[in-house]
């Protein structure tokens, strides 16, 4: 559904895991419990009016909209990727610092719609709604764009369109929703430049972080799979098949993006979607498919098949180690002919196929 991230779940990423958990326990909780709603409302008023300054860290942690909480933890576990690839620390970090930067950005947006407006902004939407969207900074700026097909021929759909789609969704869950999307990003576009020297100043501290890991991390940290157990031949092959997209966790981003690019100046096929430009006939695999007929060699067909995927030798060794995985021979040799023989990249899309 998501951009690439690997298929390891919450695996080494404890702090998305703990908000997740925590955080959704507390929305259920105050969704069954609603005469307590009123401590966690992110009223801008009471706070400036009445100095409750304890309502600015309560009203900007747990969501009261059930529909709001479950499109930020949608975004939440697919930022994860940024846990991984960093440290916690860094990006606790990142979320410490764009939380707080966020918070004064509210205060200045609201004042300046009052001003432009004559309106007065009392009441925004509460959660951790501006450190999410603050995280779509890095994820515009690192993640790689690779297209996935195309609707009516013109339309292009990515591997990040759907987060982009969860995030609009989000953005129009509310009125003054809005008001907490740019709070985000120019929070997240500040601390992601270290503008300022902000990641100089807002940062978690080494013993924070260090008691973070004694005493939270295992309760929130998640086991590695394993082949060790033997847990039968259907479950060691999907263990094996998840090790696997570990190790191309963080090598596929590029090589995705650049194949993508290479591929984009072939002709498209034809059809209103096209689920793909490398791998025609790998969306049809199985067993009961119909022999493919020879053809006469006086009939060319130069818009169905590149001569790469008809004459290019492939290694007995890859085609081996891929059935070892569990796929066919006929889809492993379809697979590393249209990759030009990158074991990467033809294990990486039969693992999603």
């Amino acid at each position: 559904m998501f951009t690439t991230t690997g298929s390891r779940g919450l695996y080494k990423a404890p702090l998305s895991k703990g908000l997740l958990l925590v955080l959704n326990g507390m929305t259920l909780m105050l969704t069954l419990l609603p005469q307590y709603q009123g401590l966690f409302v992110y009223n801008l008023h009471t706070i400036t009016q009445h100095h409750q300054l304890w309502r600015l860290l309560c009203g900007r942690l747990v969501c009261l909209d059930v529909k709001d909480c479950f499109c930020s933890s949608l975004l939440i576990y697919n930022f994860r990727i940024f846990e991984r690839r960093f440290g916690t620390r860094k990006f606790a970090s990142f979320l410490l610092g764009t939380w707080c930067l966020s918070a004064l950005i509210d205060f200045l947006l609201a004042q300046s719609f009052q001003f432009l407006f004559d309106y007065e902004v009392e009441e925004l939407p509460a959660g951790l709604l501006a450190p999410v969207f603050s995280l779509f900074v890095p994820f515009y700026l690192s993640i790689p764009r690779m297209p996935v097909t195309q609707v009516l021929g013109h339309i292009h759909i990515t591997n990040k369109t759907l987060v982009y789609i969860v995030g609009l969704q989000l953005l129009t869950s509310s009125p003054f929703m809005w008001l907490l999307s740019f709070s985000g990003l120019i929070s997240g576009g500040l601390y992601h430049s270290n503008a300022l020297r902000l990641q100089k100043l807002l940062f978690v501290p080494m013993w924070v972080s260090r008691v973070g890991r004694y005493i939270l991390e295992p309760l929130f940290s998640s086991s590695q799979p394993t082949s060790e157990t033997p847990v039968g031949m259907g479950a060691t092959l999907d263990i094996q098949r998840q090790q696997r997209m570990d190790l191309l966790d963080q090598q596929l981003l590029l090589a995705q993006y650049n194949d993508a690019r290479r591929n984009a100046r072939h002709q498209p096929q034809a059809g209103l979607l096209q689920w793909t430009r490398l791998f025609p006939s790998l969306r049809h695999r199985g067993q009961n498919r119909p022999q493919m007929q020879p053809r006469p060699q006086g009939q060319t067909h130069p818009h169905t098949q590149s001569p790469l995927l008809d004459n290019s030798p492939v290694a007995e060794e890859q085609v081996a180690l891929l059935v070892e995985m569990g796929f066919s021979r006929i889809d492993a040799l379809e697979a590393l002919r249209a990759s030009n023989n990158d074991i990467n990249m033809a294990t990486n899309f039969l693992l999603q196929h």
